[in-house]
């Protein structure tokens, strides 16, 4: 069977050897657009599908039609995720909610379990935002808190970016994941109870035991607070914030809203529901039969789309309202939680359409059956890609996007849990070693004051532990799932 899907393959498109030569160029065309050329990744993504579809052999026409179907699909299905937990994420931050919890886990910690505290707090923080807006939210809680425990910023700061970057990578409802989770057709609720099982040992793993050794290469005291600026760049620490009824303010983020802001059970609570919505249908489809309530009501509020809109309602009344914003503020909050993400969203959608051109190829066929024969590990493979990718053009979501795209057809011979973690390794490999192509090393090391090998001995270190780690531990539950 698979010899005939070949063979039909090559007859329409090309010979295997033209199909990964195809390949090559297109991925190499996306990479010199993004480092060398400074183009937007959706633009680069946008003409790699098109060079591939045309040294593949696909007519014009085709080309057009699986790049259109491919984006729509993708911005379909992951775009209104994507907006929908940028406006849970903003809500948070703007109505104080995640000062409440920053405040409450580190007012509760002792200065040795202090990059614990971090770790959880990074975690807990990025669960529902994108990593740039975490750590612009987290950095002046990292100076105030080295700054008052008297601990090395890096000792302190390692652990909660550690925590924010494994959930960008291995935790839905983040982009990279949802973006996986959709082209290779796996299950959310088993990818997000996989994805924490990885991502919680990773975050200790290469956060607060990693800080450990990374605070004796690289000793950085924490800088004076931010107070009363306006800066815009990352080194003029930019504090000034609208209050819940769209005034401004001055200070950290743990000085703002001490008056008026949603207690710490009830923001606890609003920011994990969209979690307990997802795996609870994930339980229910495991152990509940069909045509129950049970089932079909959770099978219902827990499907991502909806389980998102439900949190993002909820927090409207138990965060803005919590906090004493009014409509006005509300709707200006949710308002300006959009466009930050729109680049985002096209760069997604834009990798939706790369990966059905390299499906319409019949490309990701021919990878299926060289793996199948190979006996290379399909979970080490995936990872090896992203990492490819990743340290090329410096971009998590290109990287999971184009992986995603490739190993598509691979699924196939997968059972549902080794879909999801195909999805993980993945995810892992996508984070791997960022360096100097990444945004993320840029903001990390202006935040920091850190010179850029100061910025490799801890950060890219970081990333390439997280990495690394997930990759073994989901190598290891490959083993028994």
């Amino acid at each position: 069977m698979t010899t005939l899907v070949l063979a039909q393959a090559a007859a329409t498109t090309g010979s295997g050897t033209r199909l990964i030569l195809a390949a090559l160029i297109g991925i190499a065309v996306i990479v010199v657009l993004i480092t060398r050329f400074k183009v937007h990744p959706f633009l680069g993504l946008t003409l790699g599908s098109l060079v591939v579809a045309g040294i593949a052999g696909l007519p014009a026409s085709a080309a057009v039609e699986s790049f259109v179907k491919g984006f729509g699909s993708t911005a379909g299905s992951v775009g209104t995720l994507i907006a929908l937990g940028a406006m849970f994420g903003k809500l948070l931050a703007d109505s104080g909610g995640a000062d409440q919890i920053v405040d409450t886990i580190i007012g509760r910690s002792s200065t040795r379990t202090l990059p614990w505290a971090m770790a959880g707090v990074g975690a807990l923080i990025g669960l529902p935002m994108f990593f740039e807006i975490g750590l612009v939210l987290l950095m002046p809680v990292i100076f105030l808190v080295a700054r008052r425990s008297g601990l090395s910023l890096v000792k302190v700061g390692i652990p909660a970016l550690a925590g924010l970057s494994a959930m960008h990578g291995l935790v839905p409802p983040h982009p990279g994941p949802l973006v996986a989770i959709d082209a290779l057709k796996a299950n959310l609720g088993i990818t997000l109870v996989l994805g924490v099982l990885v991502a919680v040992p990773t975050v200790a793993i290469a956060g607060p035991l990693f800080a450990r050794y990374a605070a004796r290469w690289v000793n950085i005291p924490a800088p004076d607070l931010f107070t009363g600026t306006d800066g815009d760049g990352p080194g003029d620490g930019p504090t000034r914030s609208e209050g819940p009824s769209g005034g401004s303010g001055t200070g950290t983020a743990l000085e703002r809203r001490t008056v008026s802001r949603p207690t710490f059970a009830i923001t606890l609570a609003t920011v994990l529901l969209p979690v307990v919505l997802m795996m609870g249908k994930a339980l229910v489809d495991i152990f509940a039969m069909k045509g129950t309530l049970l089932r079909d009501g959770l099978d219902f509020v827990g499907t991502p789309l909806i389980a998102l809109l439900i949190a993002v309602v909820v927090a409207v009344f138990t965060l803005g309202r919590g906090a004493g914003m009014d409509a006005r503020a509300i709707a200006r909050s949710l308002e300006q939680a959009l466009p930050p993400v729109a680049g985002i969203l096209l760069i997604v959608a834009a990798g939706g359409g790369f990966k059905q051109t390299l499906i319409d190829t019949k490309l990701g066929d021919l990878i299926a059956t060289w793996v199948q024969g190979s006996g290379v590990s399909i979970l080490l493979l995936a990872w090896v890609i992203a990492v490819l990718i990743r340290l090329a053009t410096g971009s998590a979501t290109v990287a999971t996007v184009t992986a995603s795209g490739i190993l598509a057809p691979l699924v196939v011979t997968l059972d549902p849990a080794h879909t999801s973690l195909l999805v993980l390794a993945i995810g892992a490999g996508s984070v791997f070693f960022s360096h100097v192509n990444d945004a993320g090393f840029w903001l990390v090391k202006e935040y920091f004051g850190l010179s850029v090998g100061q910025t490799v001995k801890t950060w890219s270190l970081m990333e390439t532990a997280i990495s690394v780690v997930g990759l073994v531990l989901v190598l290891l539950l490959g083993l028994v799932v």
